[in-house]
């Protein structure tokens, strides 16, 4: 491993342990001391100005730049360190900003696509509150004709040219002049190759109404964010990020979860066995960096691997692909058993479009027309 990434494996880890450590359970609220993690703070502290940019970008991937840089903050207040409370602000204000924008943005659309008829449910996007995810993310249980109505003439937007993958899933990504973020639209269907109908079917029936920065926005009920992240974690893109370990805990640790409701919904879909994988997966993770998850047993009792790790590797933390192969094949045999023709007729398309976006990786550094 080279100094680069082994400096940001590093950094992995101390952001890991400021979140685990620095936080109580609703991973929002910080601990009323900061000595548990006070030795990561101060090495934080000696960092040069150029490993600190390093460190905030790596918050920014995984989408905790707000959660950790509040703590760096606090602490550079109490103990006098100017410069180190400069640069957090710096980075936070301009998170701030963004993250201001894109939520009214995502007000906006939503509201529009409410008065077309076409409601939509906010997915993902703001599952990492006070954090917000590099792209807004809808699902929409109509057709697609008024979504592009709303899209092209109330906010003037350009479709983005459309992957094999966005054409098997029924998703679309917008650009709209002055906002950031990508808004991507999935329309009817989840999963990679848009196999998931019912499951899909339960984000709209089972939305509920959160409020975000003075706004009303509809998200799916806690059970169906954890089949939405399982099937984006475990059956697509097979890493984490550090969000999703923090965002989990925080649902699970909170107890507003209905593990039975939760179990009934992954079986509808065949991703029961992946579920509480990546359960499981998240509490070993959380546990590894100081903090505590319990689990029900019987939920631990179904993982099909409960000792596994994810591994810090390219910028993000890595699903082995030996399980996540053998998810795959219990989806699909669990399809053939329940007769879901949508799911048993677009599953074995799912390996020739991953081998493909792979070799185009090799070839071009880009999967983008492919994944």
């Amino acid at each position: 491993m080279n100094d680069g990434n082994s400096r940001s494996g590093h950094h992995m880890d101390l952001l890991s342990t400021l979140l685990f450590r620095g936080y109580q359970r609703d991973f929002r609220t910080p601990r009323a001391s900061l000595e548990t993690v006070s030795s990561e703070l101060e090495e934080v502290f000696r960092m040069s100005e150029e490993e600190f940019s390093e460190l905030v970008q790596l918050a920014g991937i995984h989408h905790v730049l707000v959660r950790s840089l509040r703590l760096v903050e606090a602490r550079a207040c109490e103990q006098g360190n100017d410069r180190i409370r400069r640069l957090s602000r710096e980075a936070l204000d301009r998170e701030s900003k963004r993250i201001a924008t894109a939520v009214e943005w995502l007000e906006a659309i939503t509201g529009s696509l409410e008065e077309a008829r076409s409601p939509a449910v906010v997915i993902k996007s703001l599952d990492h509150w006070p954090d917000l995810g590099s792209d807004l993310d809808l699902y929409i249980g109509g057709s697609r004709e008024p979504v592009m109505e709303v899209m092209r003439q109330k906010f003037r937007a350009r479709v983005e040219p459309r992957s094999w993958g966005d054409r098997l899933a029924n998703k679309w990504n917008f650009r709209i002049p002055g906002l950031q973020e990508l808004v991507e639209i999935h329309v009817r269907y989840l999963g990679q190759t848009g196999e998931h109908a019912l499951l899909a079917d339960r984000v709209s029936k089972r939305m509920e109404w959160r409020r975000i920065d003075g706004r009303n926005f509809p998200v799916p009920s806690p059970e169906e964010r954890i089949l939405i992240s399982t099937l984006q974690r475990m059956y697509r893109h097979f890493y984490f990020r550090l969000c999703d370990m923090a965002d989990t805990a925080a649902l699970v640790a909170g107890g507003g979860v209905n593990f039975k409701e939760l179990r009934t919904g992954a079986e509808t879909g065949g991703i029961w066995p992946g579920v509480a994988s990546f359960l499981a997966m998240v509490a070993n993770y959380v546990k590894r960096f100081g903090g505590a998850l319990e689990l029900p047993p019987g939920l631990t009792g179904a993982a099909r691997f409960e000792d596994l790790s994810v591994e810090f590797r390219g910028a993000f933390l890595r699903v082995p692909t030996r399980p996540a192969a053998a998810l795959y094949r219990s989806q699909l045999i669990t399809a053939g058993k329940h007769g879901d023709l949508r799911a048993i007729s677009r599953l074995p398309l799912l390996p020739g479009l991953a081998l493909s976006a792979l070799i185009a990786f090799h070839l071009t550094g880009n999967d983008k027309g492919v994944w």
